[in-house]
């Protein structure tokens, strides 16, 4: 799921520490002893490649980064920000993948950003400067489609909100291929994150739902999804754009097909209504892809447990393969007390190899895009293992002294890697995955840990229940 931009936003604590520092005359960095370093040569072009996707007016960064005059007062947050790697955020491991959408910068980069602070912010002759970015209504992508919450869901200025799920009629009049989605909340503050999810018009899911009113988690009117709806486009802190093509793959919105908006809102002092959207990007009509790009929750712990007081409690879920697919994407997901995480994949040949890897960030919920595809054959088990930080030294955890299990809000937990799959678009994808190992356990006191995996049915091998009656995240 390619991002085409990243959010690059530096925090407002280091920005009021720095921007009115002074800056230095001489220059420290290896690209600074090299040349003169100025903005509209040197420090621009990194910035409309990595930064300025988010840094313009109307988008989630506080600043603006698009021109000399809106840069030069963060010059030493920038500085601050880049050498420390604070920025751009990127949290998986290296030596276990390539990921196309690392946007890290290089060391030649942070060398020329500090040495253009270094040799005093100056701004160089405007005809070096690139030209402007191009960029559509605040749309990352430029969109074919949009679609739009019927009505605004009212934020209360205080308390609990639940996940709310909307059902939005699109009454597209033909089968079509997205190759790129991206949604946007309506409402920065109250929207935490969301996913629009696309329902095939066989589906019950949510058949006695009026459109346009918004149900919680748990009401009864949401129905199951069994295992046939499929996410489109989704709007987490950080993770931007999505698209569906790099591999002559498209995601399959079904003629007929409605839309539900699932979102996640967090109230913060005022009141506040959010109407959010979502843009499509179709592919030309007639064209059809090799692959379908499906999105799963993949492995999936709703069976989780944390002791109280537990500083590095493990958690780990499974998913078994049933169609012959390929490995895209995977994008961690958990709460406050999340720690770290880590993807498996066990081949039916009893091969192990470990693709994801890294540390946890409640603010910047990333997803990582495979450079190559993974073949994975039927049978080929998906584990998920991360860990929890449930003790007084986690200074994010809500309440330290009490078990925490799986839930919706922020100090219940979750636990789960969404991943993107290549399938044979022929394929039904309710037939795709199955829930397995210590996925199918009965909740206990703690876990399902790695050790628990042999208590599993069928010992963690793979035996399976359907994965689309377990709760989704």
């Amino acid at each position: 799921m390619k991002r085409f931009g990243l959010l690059v936003m530096f925090a407002i604590g280091v920005v009021a520490a720095y921007q009115y520092a002074p800056l230095a005359a001489q220059a420290t960095g290896t690209a600074g002893q090299a040349r003169n370093v100025t903005f509209n040569k040197d420090v621009l072009p990194i910035l409309q490649k990595n930064c300025q996707t988010c840094h313009r007016p109307g988008e989630i960064a506080p600043f603006s980064l698009l021109s000399y005059e809106a840069a030069r007062p963060y010059a030493r947050a920038i500085k601050n920000s880049v050498s420390s790697r604070q920025m751009p955020p990127w949290f998986a491991e290296d030596g276990y993948a390539t990921y196309s959408n690392d946007k890290r910068l290089t060391p030649n980069q942070i060398d020329t950003l500090v040495a253009w602070v270094d040799q005093g912010a100056k701004e160089g002759d405007p005809k070096d400067a690139p030209a402007p970015l191009q960029f559509v209504d605040g749309w990352q992508v430029k969109p074919d489609m949009v679609i739009e919450m019927p009505k605004p869901f009212h934020l209360p200025a205080s308390g609990t909100i639940n996940y709310q799920n909307m059902l939005v009629k699109v009454n597209l009049p033909e089968d079509r291929w997205v190759i790129a989605a991206e949604m946007r909340p309506g409402n920065r503050k109250g929207v935490h994150h969301g996913r629009v999810n696309v329902r095939p018009p066989d589906s019950d899911y949510m058949k006695a739902a009026e459109e346009g009113v918004a149900y919680e988690n748990g009401d009864k009117r949401l129905g199951r999804s069994n295992g046939v709806i499929d996410l489109l486009g989704k709007f987490n802190p950080g993770l931007g754009d999505q698209a569906f093509n790099e591999f002559e793959s498209a995601k399959f919105l079904p003629k007929g097909s409605d839309l539900i908006f699932n979102l996640h809102y967090t109230s913060y002092g005022e009141e506040g209504d959010d109407q959010s959207r979502v843009g499509l990007k179709f592919a030309p009509k007639g064209w059809s892809p090799k692959y379908r790009y499906f999105v799963h929750n993949g492995p999936l712990a709703n069976n989780l447990a944390i002791p109280p007081n537990d500083p590095n409690a493990e958690v780990v879920a499974e998913l078994t393969t049933q169609v012959p697919m390929k490995l895209v994407y995977m994008q961690p997901h958990m709460h406050l007390r999340g720690k770290d995480f880590e993807f498996r994949v066990t081949f039916p040949s009893g091969e192990t190899r470990t693709v994801l890897k890294g540390k946890w960030n409640f603010d910047w919920q990333l997803g990582y895009d495979l450079a190559q595809p993974i073949d994975l054959p039927v049978g080929t088990r998906l584990v998920s293992i991360c860990h929890y930080d449930n003790s007084a030294g986690n200074k994010f955890n809500p309440d330290p002294s009490k078990p925490v299990y799986w839930g919706d809000q922020n100090w219940d937990e979750m636990q789960n890697i969404f991943i993107g799959v290549l399938v044979d678009p022929t394929l039904d994808q309710r037939t795709f995955f199955k829930a397995s190992g210590p996925s199918l356990l009965k909740r206990g006191d703690s876990g399902p840990t790695l050790s628990m995996m042999l208590q599993a049915p069928g010992g963690g091998s793979g035996s399976a229940a359907p994965a689309a009656n377990l709760v989704t995240p």
